[in-house]
C-alpha cells in the first residue's frame, strides 16, 4: 500500500487544484452576468420600444378612458 503521507500530499494538491478551477469559473460567470440594476436599460437597447415610455402623462393620454359611461 502507498504511503500515507503522500496520499495526503496527492489529496491536499488535487483539492487545491479543483478549489482554482471552481472559482476560475465562478468568477467568469460573474464577469458574463447581467447585474439586475442594468437590465432594463439593456433590455431598451436589444428591443427598441419594447419599455414603455418614460414620460406617463403621453402614455395615459393615449390609452382609453375608462372611467366614462357610454
Amino acid at each position: 500500500m502507498a504511503d500515507p503521507a503522500k496520499n495526503r500530499k496527492i489529496f491536499i494538491v488535487v483539492f487545491i487544484v479543483f478549489t482554482l478551477v471552481v472559482a476560475l469559473f465562478a468568477l467568469d460567470m460573474a464577469n458574463r452576468t447581467t447585474a439586475p440594476w442594468n437590465k432594463p436599460r439593456q433590455l431598451d437597447r436589444a428591443l427598441p420600444g419594447a419599455l414603455p415610455l418614460q414620460d406617463s402623462l403621453l402614455l395615459d393620454s393615449l390609452l382609453p378612458d375608462t372611467t366614462r359611461q357610454k
